[in-house]
């Protein structure tokens, strides 16, 4: 049993006891989250597909924990012009354990 759903922007392909990581969501670690745009579920090798999304269908989870992703340096250069600008960045996700995927295929 699968589901694809979609949160901040991106799809992922999710199941139950599964571990993913998503744009950062509002919550405190253990809190539950509910996803209500699910694009797809599989069940039993019955595929349901949403028009965009499947009615009734939802994914809830628990939350793992909030943190920020490691760094990645941006570097700006500019041939012959003595234009040098260095800067980093850590993206924020929150990590989401699957517990069930409810709605029927």
């Amino acid at each position: 049993m699968y589901a694809i759903l979609e949160t901040g922007g991106k799809q992922y392909r999710v199941s139950p006891g599964s571990t993913l990581r998503i744009e950062k969501i509002d919550g405190q670690r253990g809190d539950t989250c509910t996803f209500e745009k699910v694009l797809a579920i599989s069940t039993d090798g019955s595929l349901k597909v949403g028009n965009p999304y499947v009615e009734g269908a939802r994914v809830r989870g628990t939350i793992v924990r909030q943190g920020k992703a490691r760094k990645i340096l941006v570097f700006k250069y500019k041939a012959k012009s003595n234009y040098r600008r260095r800067y980093g960045h850590r993206q924020h996700f929150t990590e989401v354990r699957i517990d069930s995927i409810e709605g029927n295929a």
